[in-house]
């Protein structure tokens, strides 16, 4: 099956419509690619890729009412246009602990901590004066992580499952940042 980025820009561009939604998906895109070039070089592509569409259900499914669906709603879509594999349908649907699926593999832990860090350094990122995620440093992020009330929709221990791929919480802050940093101008930050 295919697992072509410009098919899979295409495929964020049918689907999401959500001008954050799209921005987060390049967000969760770039830190799981550099969780791979750290975990898994070989697949840092299909890491990408996934990052990309993990959310591709966002704006076409009925999550709200049935938050269960969303994840299985997006390999619907995929398996529709022939897009995608096994590891990256399983890595998709565990990453919404409503489908009751629990990451199990280094890239299904992976995508599950990458997808709430992004929101929550964005957060950070829009409470500094000139919005600028250049200017976010670690400790501001850690700062912020520690008080609960603080972007409180992201999961604080989700984000800290990342230590269960090996990674500590504070080299997944940095390698966040730095990804998101290459980005910025994609994802408005």
């Amino acid at each position: 099956m295919d697992i072509n980025r410009d098919t899979a820009v295409g495929l964020l561009n049918q689907y999401v419509t959500t001008e954050h939604i799209m921005a987060h998906s390049f967000a969760v895109e770039a830190v799981m690619r550099a969780l791979a070039k750290r975990l898994a070089p070989a697949d840092e592509e299909l890491w990408g890729i996934t990052g990309l569409l993990h959310d591709l259900d966002i704006d076409v499914s009925n999550w709200q009412e049935h938050p269960e669906r969303h994840g299985p709603v997006t390999v619907e879509l995929l398996k529709e246009h022939n897009f995608g594999c096994e590891e990256m349908y399983n890595a998709i649907i565990a990453h919404n602990p409503d489908t009751g699926v629990v990451p199990q593999t280094l890239f299904e832990k992976a995508l599950f901590a990458a997808d709430p860090i992004t929101g929550f350094i964005t957060a950070v990122t829009l409470v500094y004066p000139d919005k600028k995620i250049a200017s976010v440093k670690h400790k501001s992020v850690n700062k912020r992580f520690k008080e609960s009330r603080f972007a409180a929709g992201a999961n604080r221990q989700y984000m800290a499952a990342i230590e269960e791929t090996g990674i500590s919480f504070d080299e997944f802050i940095d390698i966040s940042l730095e990804a998101m940093r290459e980005i910025a101008d994609d994802i408005g930050l």
